[in-house]
């Protein structure tokens, strides 16, 4: 039994089903295809705007490019010390950036506060330039350990971007469980709260593999094309992309998907919860779960065939568990019956 990652899982057959669609017949190469035309207009009626939504095949690529229009190579990204971008992605946007530094800021749990920042940005290194210049801030929804940021708490960091002339940049890998944990839209989790550019995740939400870059400044889109093409993620069949977009975001597939990998990991959660010396690290907002286990009962279950993901950043008796859009009770019981027997001292399930 394994909840490593919502990575793990396969392809929504709506997914499967439209790429076999349009891989009938052919279509204009790089993007000048219907598919990827549509994929601007859904995109924009999501965002309740005109928006600018670029396809790329992976997560990193996203962030990476998506901060690489607001930050020169001399610039500085405000980010949580745990956020994808600073301890998942290689470098990712420092070699994008051509050398920008990417500056962790401290603040109680996965979450980016107001005070955090005014902090971190009263160093002063934008009145030097013997420092790197302070140029965005980018924060993760939902974040790195499974909670979600408030619409208040993006627009208070929004606030204090704009008015230090910061671009904002959110890292949506969960965007849709965020959204749907909320119960808000997507403007309202973006452009309405002074986010810039949003890295919105299909691939968690069950994607083959497609992400979209948003952006909600045609100046900086135009920038991108160029970006993407140099980055190698301008695909020739750019439609097998986009079909994927196209199919998440027709008839509340993405919602559908994120709605039951939630729903699931709060039955998980409060199951777990409810075991003797059980607790979670963090408050589950999303599809992510920090236990923390007893040890003796941790290797009960292993025992018992719960294959159970350390996370030892978050304390040596953590463990991730993670659902997705198909996970079902015939993965969960299993890991709740090892749970409550561990705990209640029994040798078995």
């Amino acid at each position: 039994m394994s909840l490593d990652s919502d990575n793990t899982v396969g392809a929504s057959p709506e997914i499967l089903e439209h790429i076999i669609r349009c891989n009938e017949g052919s279509a204009g190469s790089y993007g000048a295809d219907d598919i990827t035309k549509r994929v601007d207009a859904l995109f924009s009626e999501f965002f309740e705007r005109e928006v600018f939504a670029f396809p790329v095949a992976t997560g990193t690529a996203a962030n990476s490019l998506a901060i690489s229009c607001y930050t020169p190579p001399f610039g500085a990204v405000y980010c949580h010390g745990a956020a994808h971008i600073m301890v998942d992605e290689c470098n990712g946007p420092e070699m994008f950036t051509g050398g920008a530094k990417l500056v962790p800021v401290t603040s109680e749990g996965t979450k980016l506060t107001l005070e955090s920042l005014e902090a971190a940005h009263a160093r002063g290194w934008s009145t030097s330039f013997h420092h790197a210049q302070p140029s965005m801030v980018s924060i993760t929804q939902a974040t790195e350990g499974g909670t979600v940021y408030a619409l208040a708490e993006i627009e208070a960091i929004g606030g204090f971007a704009k008015s230090n002339g910061l671009a904002l940049h959110l890292d949506g890998a969960r965007f849709c469980n965020a959204m749907v944990s909320l119960d808000c839209s997507a403007a309202d989790m973006s452009w309405r709260a002074g986010v810039d550019v949003v890295t919105f995740g299909a691939t968690k939400n069950g994607a083959l593999a497609a992400e979209a870059v948003v952006f909600f400044d045609k100046e900086k889109a135009q920038e991108f094309i160029f970006r993407r093409k140099r980055s190698g993620h301008q695909f020739s069949k750019q439609r097998f992309l986009s079909a994927q977009l196209e199919a998440m975001m027709t008839d509340d597939v993405w919602r559908r998907n994120a709605a039951h990998a939630n729903a699931t990991a709060r039955r998980l959660s409060d199951a777990l919860e409810a075991c003797e010396g059980i607790s979670m690290a963090y408050p589950v907002e999303a599809n992510e779960i920090f236990v923390r286990i007893p040890d003796a009962a941790a290797a009960k279950m292993r025992a018992s065939g719960i294959d159970l993901k350390s996370w030892p950043e978050f304390g040596p008796d953590c463990y991730r568990m993670v659902t997705s859009w198909c996970t079902g009770e015939e993965l969960i019981d299993p890991v709740i019956r090892a749970a409550q027997a561990a705990t209640a001292g029994q040798d078995g399930i």
